[in-house]
């Protein structure tokens, strides 16, 4: 559907769906063949046209931004002044109705692309030829304030950018800055900007005959019209003071996955960019690129993404001065859309057993967001691994209280496609991948402040029915809230305790925050201040997950998830009595016989001398009486995915 008869639809207050934001905008990372390659990221270039943003990330090298509306292969580069240039190297030869074809890329190098798709209230490219007047008016299509806006001859020049926050958002029209350089905002007039066009007031950007281009980048303030109700924001373009070793919260009302930074009241600092993909990271360090420089990507500790924002956390000057103004352009987390089937955002997989050596090791359909990782299933040992890309490169054992640790053997998030090690091969290794999505799964990671009654935010869009929740700097228990066993108990992942009274853990939870215990000591499992904390919130979706309870019978029963084909992973715990945290999977068999189960909570290796469970199209059977299973009158808490 075009954008034209969507905003129509929309106004018309007809049943037209509209956009989520992993519909207009992708972060896609992928490794050049040195020939020509197809991106296939869900972006609908072909009918609606945009921009396509790319980076050698290894080698110093230009960003090269080409674009619908000048053409396959014209390339500009936002790192200098020079002109387009017309070549099948290292440009985009076809925009496609599901991506882009990239041709002529270099071979083994590690490539970041960024798409903005054109859509009213998100972004829009237009083209125009100067005439020299100081009044020259551009019309455009957001439909809406502009946030950003940059301009670039496509002879030799600057590229001449506009933003919102400029003068700290007094009269931005009068103050320009170079998107190609480190300058400070400048008072020149330059622009003056509606929600439908834009007027040249300076020349320089309109010199007579001279063709150019303008990107133009929204700001949404309470007014877009995205998700799945249609009324979400999913750009920001705002402004913060810097407060050098400080932290500074920058409230955007969603998480970010993408973020340009610039130091606008003063010169000399990058255009800081950062995305989740090739990772900002909590509690570690960013990989960042700079619009301006060809640099190749390093990392640094610069801010962190939260769920209503981002924090600087860094004290580098690109962010941090103290009393400096600093503009910014900020994109939503995706997915928006609720989930329509598991395989959008589960996936089981052992790569190992192919024995191709390729990264990634575990393989996805999707952008993995955590991993339970158990490591050679068949010996002992703390064998599950919990893996967050929120975190980075650094890991937890389900088994132990254990703080998180860096990884030593190279554990890697850069992929679209999964999560691994490049070289792995090993049989006995696979992955239960997660992706986070609206009414299924979330992550959270937080400092505790010690006040009685905190609220986290979160954006799993519903109140979460099971959160684990883990102390990463401390060695503290895994504690667990399940529904089905309330609000004033607690279990723990890593023992096989029944559950026990603790009305200090979780007190409450709604569909936008959780709230965390009294302060002191009993809020050690949820809000010591100054303890770091990662928090993993599950939910009951229909014909995806459930989050749910029986009671043991001895003999045989089915439990009902309101599954089409069965459930593919099963995690079970008798909550009322000591017992295992025991995981089955069809990878490994939920058949009509032995069944293979791991456990969260031991070191043990793989178990598979009992017919513990059963496949059932609707969910599951558990067939047997032992008492971590089917124990008659035992109660046990499940989670189980499609």
């Amino acid at each position: 559907m075009s954008n034209v008869a969507r905003v129509a639809g929309q106004a018309a207050n007809t049943l037209v769906k509209p956009l989520n934001v992993e519909e207009v905008f992708s972060t896609y990372l992928y490794t050049g063949n040195g020939t020509s390659q197809t991106i296939t990221n869900g972006i609908d270039l072909d009918g609606e046209g945009g921009l396509v943003w790319t980076k050698w990330r290894g080698i110093s090298n230009n960003h090269v931004v080409n674009d619908t509306e000048r053409g396959a292969l014209k390339s500009i580069y936002t790192n200098g002044t020079g002109a387009e240039v017309t070549s099948g190297n290292n440009a985009v030869s076809s925009f496609l109705s599901d991506g882009f074809t990239y041709t002529d890329n270099g071979s083994g190098y590690d490539i970041a692309s960024w798409t903005f798709r054109k859509a009213p209230k998100f972004f829009d490219v237009v083209t125009y030829t100067g005439d020299g007047t100081t009044n020259h008016t551009v019309s455009h299509s957001l439909n809406s304030e502009v946030g950003f806006l940059v301009v670039k001859s496509l002879s030799s020049g600057s590229w001449y950018a506009y933003h919102r926050g400029a003068n700290g958002g007094t009269n931005p029209d009068q103050y320009v800055l170079f998107l190609n350089g480190t300058n400070a905002e400048a008072n020149f007039n330059y622009f003056d900007v509606t929600t439908t066009s834009f007027t040249l007031k300076n020349a320089n950007a309109n010199v007579s005959g001279q063709n150019y281009v303008a990107y133009l980048f929204a700001h949404n303030d309470g007014d877009g019209e995205f998700g799945p109700n249609g009324d979400a924001d999913i750009i920001k373009c705002g402004s913060y003071t810097g407060a050098g070793a400080t932290d500074v919260d920058v409230d955007l009302g969603f998480e970010p996955q993408w973020v340009l930074i610039k130091k606008s009241s003063a010169s000399g600092d990058q255009w800081l960019m950062l995305d989740n993909m090739r990772g900002t990271v909590t509690g570690g360090n960013d990989n960042r690129l700079f619009a301006n420089l060809s640099n190749n990507e390093a990392a640094n500790d610069y801010l962190e993404f939260t769920s209503t924002g981002f924090k600087i956390t860094g004290t580098s000057g690109d962010v941090a001065t103290s009393g400096e103004t600093y503009i910014y352009i900020a994109i939503r987390r995706g997915p928006m859309g609720i989930p329509e089937s598991a395989s959008e955002v589960f996936e089981i997989d052992t790569r190992g057993s192919t024995g191709d050596g390729n990264a990634p090791e575990l393989r996805s359909p999707f952008p993995v967001d955590w991993v339970l990782y158990p490591q050679n299933k068949n010996a002992v040992g703390d064998k599950i691994r919990v893996h967050t890309r929120l975190t980075g490169n650094k890991v937890m054992y389900t088994s132990t209280t254990g703080s998180e640790n860096a990884l030593l053997d190279g554990s890697e998030w850069n992929y679209n496609n999964g999560f691994g090690y490049a070289t792995n091969t090993d049989a006995n290794d696979l992955g239960w991948m997660w992706r986070r999505a609206p009414n299924y799964f979330d992550v959270v990671a937080y400092t505790g402040n010690g006040t009685a009654g905190r609220t986290v935010s979160h954006n799993l869009g519903v109140a979460p029915e099971m959160v684990w929740l883990k102390a990463r700097n401390q060695t503290y228990e895994w504690a667990v809230h399940h529904k089905d066993v309330g609000f004033s108990n607690i279990l723990y992942l890593n023992l096989n305790l029944a559950e026990a009274s603790n009305p200090y853990f979780i007190s409450a939870s709604s569909d936008t925050d959780f709230t965390t215990g009294y302060s002191g000591l009993t809020s050690a499992y949820s809000n010591q201040s100054g303890t770091n904390y990662i928090a993993y919130l599950f939910a009951s979706l229909a014909g995806v997950s459930k989050v749910g309870s029986y009671t043991g019978n001895g003999s045989s029963q089915t439990i009902d998830c309101g599954f089409n084909s069965g459930a593919r992973f099963v995690l079970i715990k008798c909550s009322n009595d000591t017992g295992d945290w025991n995981i089955f999977d069809t990878e490994r068999g939920i058949v009509a016989g032995n069944d293979s189960r791991l456990t969260l909570n031991t070191t043990d290796p793989e178990l598979t001398s009992y017919d513990a469970i059963d496949p059932s199209s609707s969910g599951f059977i558990v067939n047997t009486a032992i008492s971590d299973i089917n124990d008659s009158g035992q109660t046990y808490i499940f989670y189980a995915i499609a």
